[in-house]
């Protein structure tokens, strides 16, 4: 139906001349696009880009499309303006108008088709709040009255929500179905597998909450490449906007040339995110903060190491979706430390006392290292020492004892001024570790690096688990340095940007 490609850009800007460059922008990537004439600031803007547009001569798909503030978008005049637009962007090539079942109580049915012609009708709906409960209702509403393909487009409350939206495309040419909101970002960039005609993605300014960038559905998810028989995975956690993970995992599926996908679920609760494995057609996902120890009572078993430590971080979904759960951050701590100092007899104090900390301690613990921890829940610090044969260490202590290395195992430092776990007058060890590795140098780190301390970033320890989780997948051997060169290009330019 959409010959050009399946993945749609979408085209919005204030001014003529800015929109034009967010087209071409969208056009290196996709030859469909959707032109959201109603951002346009005022009539001559509009004007201007139309007339710039009809002697471009483009070969490309070009959605009209002009919202009104009912429908959710940004125009304000009354219809016989919305409708003479829409008649100037078909003069000007456009082959479809996106028209909002909100215009058609005002817009007789029989005139439409005819003020459109030669262009073809996508018919949309909008719910900004919810994912309706009766969504079955919603196309046969529209299938009554005319048009040449649907559109709906939801506010997804719960991942459930999605996997529901989704169920509308399959076995339908002529269906293009848009989750929103964040709890619908991953539904969003599966939408092609499940059937959809197309998906949305904004070239440079977002329409919509939850949108993934045209960029990164084109070439980090390469969404027009996948199908039905595509496998999925992902990583669930909140946040999980930052994560890597999606970089990493892809590359390593189009390095080895293996049928599959990897997607970001922000989860706020487990049980709604369970729910949808089976209607997803998940084979398989991670889990990040804070999720790791939770999701040990929805697993249907669990390898021996995983349940010895207490947090899972890999989960395969086995036939019947039943879930198997390991742990390889265990295999991370373990590559990452035992490069830089021999484990047998040394001392390293662990911060924090979560899934991070626990798969940590056993590492070291079975490395032959005396384990320290220190946390700020005293209990949940003496039951993890206690586990591995260590001990708790009060953080009023910790600047008067020494310690062959310092692994900062909690999340201080993942947000922006959130500073360091410890104090510089702290730091009295040979080796600091931070788990987080973005940023790739925490204030943990510069702090160390202050006082000349070694240190080791978390991009090691997050590499070497995530090519364990690879390989569990797959069975395949992971393409490791493909992994490392990805993210660590990702840090840099950040990095760069941030300067």
């Amino acid at each position: 139906m959409f010959r050009e490609g399946r993945i749609c850009g979408v085209v919005a800007a204030r001014t003529a001349r800015e929109m034009e460059r967010a087209l071409r922008q969208a056009l290196r990537r996709t030859r469909t696009v959707e032109l959201r004439l109603d951002y346009l600031r005022n009539s001559k803007e509009r004007e201007a880009f139309l007339s710039r547009l009809g002697r471009l001569h483009l070969r490309a798909t070009m959605i009209a499309t002009c919202r009104s503030r009912r429908g959710g978008g940004l125009f304000s005049g009354p219809l016989p303006a919305q409708r003479d637009i829409l008649m100037a962007a078909v003069r000007a090539g456009c082959q479809w108008c996106d028209i909002e079942i909100e215009a058609l109580a005002r817009w007789p049915q029989r005139q439409l088709k005819r003020d459109l012609r030669p262009a073809r009708v996508l018919l949309s709906y909008h719910d900004f709040r919810r994912t309706p409960e009766d969504l079955d209702r919603v196309p046969r509403k529209l299938a009554r009255a005319p048009h040449d393909a649907i559109k709906i487009a939801a506010h997804c409350r719960e991942i459930r929500d999605g996997a529901r939206m989704l169920d509308l495309a399959h076995g339908r040419r002529d269906r293009v179905i848009v989750p929103m909101g964040e709890m619908g970002m991953a539904a969003r960039i599966l939408a092609l597998r499940a059937g959809s005609a197309l998906a949305y993605a904004p070239a440079a300014t977002p329409t919509a909450p939850g949108q993934t960038s045209l960029e990164e559905l084109s070439d980090l998810y390469r969404a027009d490449q996948v199908r039905r028989r595509t496998r999925v995975y992902g990583v669930i956690g909140d946040p999980v906007a930052h994560s890597l993970s999606p970089l990493m995992q892809n590359t390593a599926f189009h390095a080895r040339r293996v049928d599959a996908i990897y997607v970001p679920f922000r989860v706020l609760d487990l049980r709604d995110f369970v729910g949808a494995i089976g209607p997803l057609g998940l084979s398989g996902f991670s889990i990040t903060l804070p999720h790791k120890e939770a999701i040990l009572r929805f697993l249907d078993e669990c390898d021996p190491l995983a349940r010895d430590i207490g947090a899972v971080n890999t989960v395969v979904v086995r036939p019947g979706n039943s879930l198997y759960g390991y742990n390889t951050d265990y295999v991370g701590v373990l590559r990452a430390l035992e490069r830089r100092v021999r484990l047998v007899g040394s001392r390293v104090l662990l911060l924090g006392a979560g899934g991070g900390a626990r798969a940590a301690a056993f590492a070291l613990a079975r490395g032959g290292a005396i384990v320290s921890v220190c946390a700020r829940r005293p209990e949940r610090a003496l039951r993890l020492a206690r586990a591995v044969g260590g001990e708790t260490i009060p953080r009023k202590r910790v600047r008067t004892e020494f310690f062959d290395a310092i692994v900062n195992c909690t999340p201080v430092g993942l947000r922006p001024g959130d500073g360091s776990p410890l104090e510089a007058g702290e730091m009295n060890c040979r080796i600091v570790m931070d788990m987080i590795y973005r940023p790739r140098v925490t204030k943990f780190l510069q702090l160390a690096e202050q006082k000349g301390i070694e240190t080791i970033t978390g991009l090691d320890m997050f590499v070497a688990q995530g090519a364990a989780q690879w390989e569990i997948w797959t069975g395949l051997r992971a393409p490791e340095p493909a992994m490392r060169s990805a993210v660590a290009r990702a840090l840099a330019r950040e990095e760069r940007a941030r300067r």
